[in-house]
């Protein structure tokens, strides 16, 4: 019944199929559950076909964490610390103290002990362009669904773009993160990198739900099915492996351990610009399959070559890299 009563305080309203998959019992249980909540005093106000919810004036003591839980806490301030931008960083900082605050002495000692002894070392969030509370900008459009203007550009050639868009999902990959949203001028739905939007506002204009969306599914569109698609077969060695799983967001096919590295295999929807991701690579990735990706890959080192020594490579099947799919 406790976690029944944590359950309703983390929603506005909840339904009693809600709370039975939740902790996975049958709805008689739950409705005996809830007459025994409103019997000991918790005010429990439900509405027929609506759902529970709690009166805005109740709420619990402060709830004590176990050691495990205060430990996932701290971690998750680390990687918070490490992935966004300084506005959340400040927030959850805040939101760390006040957790500190109700905990026992000996569990602020055990969280003492593990920041000594516990390091993480990442890159910077990628926030160069953009404005500092860049996230929580973005979150709260998320939230409040209120249409945001930017300044975008759409490369790093091109000139600022302004655009009216609706805010439908927040993600992170390729050390970078992202905005789903609805564009106004392309008509379409787009991925907008935070680290491209040179000007970001809200004017508190809210936008029609799109009821028949969904982030989850939009990025696998793009991610599983884009045409032509290549399987590619790579041999990193074990160092190279781990920043290729880090860089590489889509689906690895295969991961196989060999006696002089890793192979990794994942599909691709164009070979150009992989070669030229291959590049930074050197000497520690070997491309096994397939065999066209080779000269690709050779013609960029050769370009390179003779962007840094003078000399006129010999001639390559080279192509100009295309867009990132």
């Amino acid at each position: 019944m406790f976690a029944t009563i944590l359950l309703l305080q983390s929603r506005r309203v909840i339904k009693a199929e809600e709370i039975a998959a939740h902790f996975e019992i049958s709805l008689r249980t739950v409705y005996r559950d809830v007459a025994a909540l409103s019997e000991a005093g918790v005010p429990v106000v439900a509405e027929a076909g609506v759902g529970y919810s709690l009166l805005k004036s109740y709420s619990m003591p402060p709830v004590m964490f176990t050691p495990e839980e205060a430990s996932a806490l701290f971690l998750g301030g680390e990687l918070v610390e490490h992935l966004t931008d300084p506005s959340l960083q400040a927030q959850m900082r805040s939101a760390l103290l006040k957790i500190r605050s109700v905990l026992p002495q000996a569990q602020q000692v055990h969280l003492d002990r593990l920041k000594q002894s516990t390091a993480l070392f990442m890159g910077p969030p990628q926030t160069k362009g953009a404005a500092q509370a860049v996230l929580t900008q973005i979150q709260n459009a998320l939230a409040q669904r209120h249409v945001l203007t930017l300044d975008y550009r759409a490369s790093e050639r091109n000139e600022p773009t302004r655009r009216e868009v609706e805010p439908l999902g927040l993600i992170y990959y390729s050390e970078r993160w992202h905005l789903i949203a609805y564009c106004r001028l392309r008509r379409d739905y787009r991925d907008f990198r935070t680290d491209r939007m040179v000007k970001l506002s809200s004017h508190g204009t809210a936008f029609a739900p799109h009821p028949n969306f969904s982030v989850r599914e939009y990025v696998n569109s793009w991610r599983n099915h884009q045409t032509p698609r290549v399987e590619v077969k790579l041999k990193f060695t074990v160092r190279a492996a781990e920043r290729a799983r880090r860089s590489w967001f889509a689906d690895l096919l295969e991961e196989t351990l060999v006696s002089d590295g890793i192979v990794l295999t994942f599909p691709t929807c164009g070979l150009e610009w992989l070669a030229a991701w291959l590049v930074s690579f050197g000497t520690d990735v070997q491309v096994l399959a397939p065999p066209e990706l080779r000269p690709l890959v050779a013609g960029y080192a050769a370009k390179l070559l003779e962007h840094h020594s003078g000399q006129k490579s010999a001639p390559q099947d080279f192509r100009p890299a295309a867009k990132v799919c």
